[in-house]
């Protein structure tokens, strides 16, 4: 089920993502490059596997993420959702 935008929860989910940085391909277009903001990065959520390992999990638009690899967007976000 796709979200409705005219809904007012589709809005307060939205705000529950965090800005954490950004990727953007390279001047020579051969790499992606990706840029966190520490500040941002200290603040977000960390969950623990069973082996005791920990990671942040963070998200990045497929569709937004094609466009900068095709050159039609120069950058887009990293964020984590916290749901």
């Amino acid at each position: 089920m796709r979200p409705n935008p005219n809904s007012k929860s589709y809005y307060l989910d939205m705000n529950q993502s965090k800005l954490v940085g950004y990727v953007r391909r390279s001047n020579a277009g051969s790499e992606i490059k990706v840029s966190i903001n520490l500040d941002a990065f200290k603040d977000c959520e960390v969950y623990t596997t069973s082996d005791g390992q920990q990671y942040v999990a963070l998200q990045i638009s497929l569709n937004a993420l094609n466009k900068v690899l095709q050159g039609e967007r120069a950058v887009t976000t990293i964020s984590q959702n916290n749901e």
